[in-house]
């Protein structure tokens, strides 16, 4: 995950999550601006700022910290993300006319597909069409993988740890087992997540994922890479809660490591990285007129999700401190994906999402889209409402019963009374 996908400056220097940098990032990536005053936004999407390259990505995102908070999104808000699926089950960034059918023209992302899948997969009532989209994204997932085993961002291109990491955990919220998925080559999606792990003794950046080599073949430590490959290497996604540790976060050499081990040597990595001063830090953009890092909030927000899906929640409090503190003024002014990653970095850790440094969470996100069709609070009130109203339903029946039993009594005593004086 990264802070909401990217931003589309970031997208066009490296394709969010990239090259040993910056490129497109599994679980975030900054919400651009509106391209125009006029932009229209769909009634069922969450946010207002322009969906041209993240549509999809916000909405799923809305979803699965929806679904950890025990909020049903509204029908219309679930049909617009079932609208945006292509024929074959991939998922473009946004369609603007879901009505046109998709063709060859149609960029197609593997991101989206996959958190559109584990999204819809996790909805409390899903209906045939939502288990038909499943299934179809899923299939065309396991159609569009590369031969390492891995997945590029967009079809075609070599794989990254990003997409390779979204695409595992929407494997298996599909009911696959992501391990079983070969390629024509015959390799799995970890053995191409294991080309992206740094080895413990290779100095600063020991333990960690690269997001893809860099130009010059070699690995380059990538936060947002390492938080969602240690989410994928230990078989969890980002609504996991309640991880126990059954170890001590330590990298550890081995000669043949395993893509758990791998993941815990990435979850290592980034308890020394937060542990400086409770937050990751984003490196500056080319051609940027500072060269200063700046705190990267998202980013942190995925590591602590990391964090506590590995057994290490206690780690992770210094960032969440930091996160309580700086997070909800950055989601205010990125979208509801941001909110959605603070939401599930709180889930994960057994933070109230609801007080997160005094703020609610769950109705911040809940208010940037169309009214969900239920939430804890409103199935409260209904369910008062339902009981009183049965009691109040309840009296009156008995005190018509009482009326009815005190009229017979009369109309007994006025007969009685009638006989009695025809005997006299």
């Amino acid at each position: 995950m990264t802070t909401v996908r990217r931003s589309v400056a970031t997208a066009l220097t490296a394709v969010l999550f990239g090259a040993g940098a910056v490129a497109p990032a599994a679980y975030a990536a900054p919400a651009p601006s509106p391209s125009s005053p006029a932009a229209v936004i769909p009634s069922g999407l969450y946010g207002k700022k322009d969906p041209t390259y993240d549509g999809v990505w916000r909405q799923s995102l809305a979803f699965m910290a929806q679904e950890t908070s025990d909020v049903e999104p509204a029908g219309k808000a679930v049909d617009w993300l079932l609208g945006q699926q292509c024929d074959g089950g991939g998922f473009a960034s946004y369609r603007p006319d879901p009505a046109k059918p998709c063709d060859p023209a149609t960029v197609l992302d593997t991101n989206a597909t996959a958190v559109a899948v584990q999204a819809l997969a996790g909805l409390p009532r899903p209906e045939a069409a939502v288990t038909r989209a499943v299934e179809a994204g899923a299939a065309w997932l396991k159609g569009v993988q590369n031969k390492d085993g891995g997945w590029s961002y967009n079809p075609g291109g070599p794989s990254d740890a990003n997409s390779t990491s979204v695409v595992i955990s929407a494997l298996a919220a599909a009911g696959e087992k992501p391990g079983d998925v070969k390629s024509a080559d015959g390799r799995s999606p970890y053995d191409a997540l294991l080309g992206f792990a740094i080895p413990c003794g290779a100095g600063q950046g020991g333990g960690a994922f690269a997001y893809q080599p860099d130009k010059a073949g070699k690995l380059v430590a990538n936060a947002d890479a390492t938080a969602a490959a240690v989410l994928a290497g230990l078989g969890k996604h980002a609504q996991t809660r309640g991880a126990k540790p059954d170890q001590a976060p330590t990298c550890e050499m081995a000669a043949k490591p395993t893509a758990e081990r791998a993941a815990r040597n990435g979850a290592a990595w980034l308890v020394t990285a937060l542990a400086k001063n409770g937050h990751l830090d984003l490196p500056p953009m080319p051609g940027a007129a500072t060269t200063t890092p700046l705190p990267d909030v998202g980013n942190t927000a995925d590591a602590v999700v990391a964090l506590g899906a590995a057994g290490h929640g206690d780690k992770a409090a210094g960032a969440v401190a930091w996160l309580k503190k700086n997070g909800p003024a950055w989601a205010e002014q990125t979208g509801p994906a941001a909110w959605a990653q603070l939401i599930l970095a709180a889930h994960t850790v057994g933070v109230d999402p609801r007080d997160f440094g005094g703020a609610d969470l769950v109705q911040r996100l809940n208010a940037t889209g169309p009214k969900p069709q239920s939430t804890v609070e409103t199935r409260a009130q209904e369910e008062s409402e339902t009981k009183e109203s049965g009691e109040n339903s309840g009296f009156g029946v008995w005190l018509v019963v009482g009326v009815f039993l005190f009229a017979g009594m009369g109309i007994g005593f006025l007969i009685s009374g009638r006989n009695k004086n025809r005997q006299l």
